[in-house]
């Protein structure tokens, strides 16, 4: 071969290489490699994987709407609906012709009930393919949400006018004859369905599905079994069958069919789950914990079983297990949503609740429509306690998913403790609307009715509770409860006493028992069950219960500090065993013990309540800055918390601070505790020292009036405070009476020299 050939072929060769190499980092070329891999895990039904492949080519080009377009329909297929609808709306944003996104994000929107943004992109698609079957049938949903079935079946026989052999027209037919009640018409068009579309795996569950609510369970097996034959490696008809075998109470034949399924498809994710996750929806925690346990081993790089494993282990208490695999899955992926929810969960089971809320609102920014992300961070919330943001996260998490039950539960528990019984039923309704079949939402709304005194729609809720799980131990403590408000003592004694025999660790259950015998006059027999359930089930609850009745019964203050010490060795971060002891430690003329055991908590685990107990004893201590500063901390922890907001206030009015926002501090307690005398006279005290005495004697009457309503004795600060106000209103006499008033309540109080000085002065 000549020089000059192969110095050509090497030139040649050369230009190819570069070619090669500017081809790899053409970032069309990457981009569009990234989405046919999203497209062909798309078909396979790997949703997760396409969508990951969808974002990494949104990754190289931002603008690429083909690509949000298909991520919007993989995040559908996830279920993840928030996240489908911004990527649907970004592809018709960069493409405003794309008709196939407008079609689906108009469907969401209708699924979402949010008609009035469904409605313009119906009108554009109506506009630009009015004879398109898909528009029509998106005009029949639209229809159907509101209501108008008649126009919803009008615009469905359009859409099969336009195509009569589409079979998901007939399906969608077939579902709304059905939901009219018109069975025979309904059948025939899930019939029709399925017969124009053989292979169509939605068409023969549908019809299986039908058969299945009308009671016709023989054919609605033997449709199931069709539907598996139609598509034997598909997922979605061996699930639908489990669910089936599982609604008749089947668990022996679910299982056989799981472990038949995993052999007929071995390499399927979703099936070689299943068995793990029959377990877990039977509430066998240890045989779900154990089948996934070996899933992990078998299929380490499965992230889905990865995830599913460390929930289960989280469940099961195994936290150091939970936590290095999860470790694990954040150093590969430190911005996952689910993991960091994972570490929030564990840190919340070891009651770690700053460390809690740092993982779950980076959770929570990752992802601001993730739902159990906000219930988490609430519950997280809740420890701190920081109950009014706790309450929040819960309403976004419902918000963004009204079937997400554990979030109605917090969010009805945290109703019921701040006694907002209309909002509680409300609650109760959408989780008796979302699980029929469980208790839950029954019990609560018993409660709420039972605060309003409509006693026998609670006990007509309480029975249904009851018949939805007759071994539960929670109708029980409901019954006692409805007898304990219609003082039938001896009734709600015996159903807390049954409640207690089916559930011995039951802390409502104890704390109902002990509050009838207290009600009926029966201290002993109160400390009596205390001492009994904590010598059977020992726990920190019941040992707090126990020193609760014993200090404010009997003054056994050696007593009570010995069980609120032991709750504390069951669980050192109780801060509820921890303010109860600090409370018996300054009974008993150790205030600097107790001040010492709130700063060391406090230091442990930051908690609000704590830092305003600690406060307290700084103002008792006659050290207003430090209480101050402990008051501040506690708000930066909890911004909307009352009572620091009025103690706060209250020391910065005593100690010369400013006045403008001692008011605003003042106000805000107010309006957080309106039954309290306490924030009434603070705010009355902040009016006074802006000169606004009208505003300052209505506050300070108003605490007067709440005080006698709990029948609490007159505080003769507040009579000092209100004989002030009526000197500078230039009402002496009314002044004089109240400073006298004052002074025949306690005559040593703090201000007493100050009143017995305005006293001599005032004049008239």
């Amino acid at each position: 071969m000549s020089r000059s050939l192969t110095r050509c072929l090497g030139f040649t060769l050369l230009l190819a290489l570069v070619f090669l190499s500017s081809c790899s980092r053409d970032p069309n070329v990457r981009k569009q490699k990234y989405f046919e891999s999203g497209e062909r895990y798309y078909e396979k039904g790997k949703f997760r994987e396409a969508a990951i492949q969808y974002s990494n080519a949104l990754q190289i080009d931002p603008r690429f709407a083909g690509a949000h377009h298909k991520l919007g329909e993989a995040y559908l297929k996830m279920r993840d609906y928030s996240r489908g609808a911004f990527e649907l709306s970004r592809a018709l944003e960069l493409a405003p012709d794309n008709n196939a996104a407008r079609l689906d994000l108009a469907n969401l929107l209708i699924a979402a009930h949010d008609l009035a943004q469904a409605k313009p992109l119906l009108d554009t698609l109506k506009e630009k393919q009015p004879h398109d079957p898909l528009t029509a049938q998106a005009w029949a949903n639209y229809y159907s949400a509101q209501g108008n079935i008649p126009a919803a079946t009008a615009e469905l026989q359009n859409s099969i006018a336009a195509d009569p052999n589409r079979a998901d027209s007939h399906l969608s037919l077939a579902l709304l004859q059905m939901s009219a009640g018109h069975f025979d018409d309904a059948e025939a068009s899930f019939r029709k369905s399925a017969t124009l579309d053989p292979k169509s795996v939605n068409s023969q569950l549908a019809l299986a599905a039908f058969f299945q609510s009308r009671g016709r369970l023989p054919e609605a097996e033997q449709q199931y079994h069709h539907a598996i034959d139609v598509a034997p490696a598909d997922t979605a008809p061996r699930a639908a069958y489990v669910r089936f075998l599982m609604a008749e109470n089947r668990r022996a034949d679910t299982e056989a069919f799981i472990r038949q399924s995993m052999r007929d498809v071995p390499n399927e994710s979703e099936i070689y789950r299943m068995l793990g996750d029959f377990y877990m929806a039977n509430g066998d925690v240890e045989k779900a914990t154990a089948e996934y346990g070996s899933l992990h081993k078998a299929h380490p790089k499965d992230i889905q079983v990865t995830k599913n494993y460390i929930q289960l282990l989280i469940l099961h208490g195994q936290l150091d297990e939970a936590t290095q695999i999860n470790d694990a899955v954040l150093k590969t992926s430190p911005r996952d949503v689910d993991a960091l929810i994972y570490r929030g969960q564990i840190l919340i089971r070891r009651r770690d609740a700053t460390g809690a809320v740092n993982s779950l609102q980076a959770a929570v920014k990752n992802d601001p429509n993730n739902a159990i992300a906000h219930y988490q961070l609430g519950m997280a919330l809740s420890l701190q306690p920081n109950a009014e943001r706790a309450e929040a996260e819960w309403r976004e998490a419902v918000r963004l998913r009204p079937d997400l039950s554990d979030a109605q539960r917090a969010l009805a528990s945290s109703e019921l403790a701040r006694g907002d019984f209309d909002a509680l039923v409300h609650s109760a309704e959408q989780i008796i609307s979302a699980q029929p079949n469980a208790m839950d939402g029954y019990l609560l709304r018993a409660a709420a009715n039972m605060r309003r005194q409509r006693f026998t729609d609670a006990e007509q809720d309480i029975h249904t509770a009851q018949a939805k799980n007759p071994n539960s131990a929670d109708p029980l403590v409901q019954f006692g409860t409805l007898r304990l408000l219609q003082k039938k003592f001896p009734d709600a004694e015996k159903f807390f006493s049954q409640a207690l025999d089916k559930e011995p660790s039951s802390n409502d259950a104890l704390s109902g028992l002990m509050n009838a015998y207290l009600a009926s006059q029966q201290p002993d027999k109160a400390i009596a069950a205390a001492q009994a359930q904590v010598a059977k089930a020992p726990g920190p609850n019941g040992y707090i219960l126990l020193g609760t009745v014993l200090s404010e019964t009997r003054h056994d203050f050696p007593g009570a500090e010995a069980a609120f010490r032991k709750a504390m060795e069951l669980d050192h971060s109780n801060s509820e065993a921890i303010g109860k002891l600090g409370r018996v430690l300054v009974a008993e003329n150790h205030s600097d013990q107790a001040l010492a055991l709130y700063l060391q908590a406090i230091k442990d685990n930051p908690n609000a309540g704590l830092m305003i107990l600690a406060g307290e004893l700084y103002q008792s201590q006659n050290n207003p800055e430090q209480a101050r500063a402990m008051y501040q901390k506690a708000l930066d922890l909890d911004p909307n918390n009352p009572v620091a907001s009025n103690n706060l206030a209250y020391v910065m009015l005593e100690q010369g601070g400013n006045v403008d926002i001692a008011l605003n501090l003042a106000q805000s307690a107010r309006r957080g505790m309106p039954d309290s005398a306490n924030a009434a006279d603070t705010l009355g005290w902040a009016f006074y020292q802006k000169g606004i005495y009208q505003s300052a004697i209505d506050q300070f009457q108003e605490a007067l009036k709440l005080n006698e309503k709990v029948h609490a004795p007159e505080d003769p600060d507040v009579h000092y405070h209100l004989g002030l106000a009526y000197q500078k209103n230039n009402q002496p006499a009314l002044a004089r009476q109240h400073l006298q008033r004052a002074l025949s309540l306690d005559s040593k109080f703090p201000n007493a020299d100050d009143a017995r000085k305005l006293l001599s002065e005032i004049k008239g």
